[in-house]
């Protein structure tokens, strides 16, 4: 746990007749917004999102629903287009009245949709790993932490692999920018000399990757080891590592470790030449646990495809939505006050053989798994921490070192200053 962290110690009236009844179908169900690209650049990856989303609500139905009613998914898709992702957020809490959301995976789209959570008093589970520097009421950021992901993974290469030199490759927008902001001040913290950091960014969906990879090749000639850290997000990373192979790139000689390419988007590469490259996140679907074994079969079985993957974001999705159904039980309603206040403390457990906890901050805790690329699509676990709690404000940048969040009662802050004693605002 960041040290820092240590610090915290009316019923709507309606009318009779058709009122009434019309009230009466609607509460027949709870409703689950899905908002998840399944057009676009980003399909490639949140398609399967929605997808497991739905296999956990026909899962928790099979078992009688939530108090006592069937849970019901209201799927949109916000076509990888950031403000539809605020337009279709609207429409979920407004006109289809869902009782929690589980959506996005950019940061951009989360970003997008954020005030509208916040306006409307909505709950958000985002599943995917991101930048931090940021902590709201209204969502639970159940992906990782930079502190969960990015910063162990440099450890990894510096220490096991003798990295020296380093290439921070991304997509061009928020998180690729922020998590790169982050490990370029730590890896100075380090040691490590400003010419020997290289930062590229490049549009969503690129695919001309010739001129970009050249260059990372040239920058690894110069006598020290090189390691590419990849923020590449999307359909970009299939042309990516196309052409790291095509001009020879093998992981003996530049390591690359991806922090958005999981099982998923393997499928669609062929990955014999990138055997040896890593990918850190919280989880592989090769983890060898009869809790990840129990929940591919049951995938399988739903989508009725031995082929499909899991991945990290798809346990992420299944933590979230144990965690909230739990408290939903706990708070004995689906009130998103209620239900916000009953969500910090609980755990469930998680695929890897251990247990989440969702914090006074609205990160849970997780594993960091680093592993290999495999010719089979898969990777395998090389480095594996005990579960980290995720640090939503970064130690190593200046006006987030002195920040903390935690949503309990009576601070109900998502930016207090441990030094002026000050909260600055909302937190997000």
């Amino acid at each position: 746990m960041s040290q820092k962290h240590w610090v915290i110690g009316a019923a709507l009236a309606v009318s009779m007749g058709l009122a009434v009844s019309t009230a009466a179908r609607a509460e027949d169900t709870i409703k689950v917004g899905i908002l998840h690209s399944l057009s676009g650049t980003m399909a490639i990856s949140e398609t399967t999102l929605k997808d497991v989303m739905l296999m956990l609500i026909d899962e928790q139905n099979k078992k009688g629903g939530l108090l006592g009613k069937k849970l019901e998914a209201v799927v949109v898709d916000p076509a990888s287009d950031w403000p539809l992702f605020a337009e279709k957020a609207r429409q979920l809490i407004s006109v289809d009245k869902v009782a929690a959301t589980f959506g996005c995976w950019t940061s951009v789209s989360r970003k997008s949709v954020l005030p509208v959570f916040e306006e409307l008093d909505g709950l958000l589970f985002y599943p995917v790993q991101y930048e931090g520097e940021e902590s709201s009421r209204n969502i639970f950021y159940t992906g990782a932490a930079p502190n969960q992901q990015a910063i162990p993974a440099v450890d990894y290469l510096m220490n096991e692999e003798g990295v020296q030199r380093w290439v921070l490759e991304g997509t061009d927008y928020v998180y690729p920018r922020t998590t790169n902001k982050i490990l370029e001040a730590y890896l100075k913290a380090k040691g490590v000399a400003p010419e020997d950091i290289s930062v590229n960014y490049t549009p969503f969906g690129f695919s001309d990757w010739q001129t970009e990879v050249g260059k990372i090749k040239s920058f690894g000639s110069a006598g020290k080891k090189t390691a590419v850290v990849s923020t590449i997000n999307g359909d970009a990373n299939v042309p990516f590592y196309k052409e790291l192979a095509n001009q020879g790139i093998k992981a003996t000689d530049i390591p690359v470790v991806a922090f958005s390419v999981g099982e998923e988007e393997l499928a669609g590469i062929d990955t014999a030449p990138l055997v040896g490259h890593l990918a850190a996140w919280n989880y592989f679907e090769s983890v060898d646990t009869p809790e990840n074994k129990d929940f591919i079969a049951k995938w399988h079985a739903f989508i009725k495809n031995d082929k499909r993957t899991t991945n990290d974001p798809m346990e992420a999705h299944y933590i979230g939505f144990n965690m909230w159904v739990k408290a939903v039980e706990k708070a004995g309603t689906t009130d998103p006050d209620k239900v916000i206040d009953a969500m910090v403390g609980v755990t469930v457990p998680n695929l890897t053989g251990g247990y989440a906890t969702m914090m006074p901050n609205h990160h849970i805790t997780k594993p960091v798994l680093i592993g290999e690329i495999q010719a089979d699509g898969q990777i395998q676990t090389v480095s594996e921490t005990p579960e980290v709690v995720g640090d939503e404000w970064s130690d190593y940048l200046e006006g987030s070192k002195d920040l903390i969040s935690d949503w309990r009662k009576p601070l109900a802050c998502g930016n207090f200053n441990v030094k002026t004693g000050k909260c600055g605002g909302s937190g997000s």
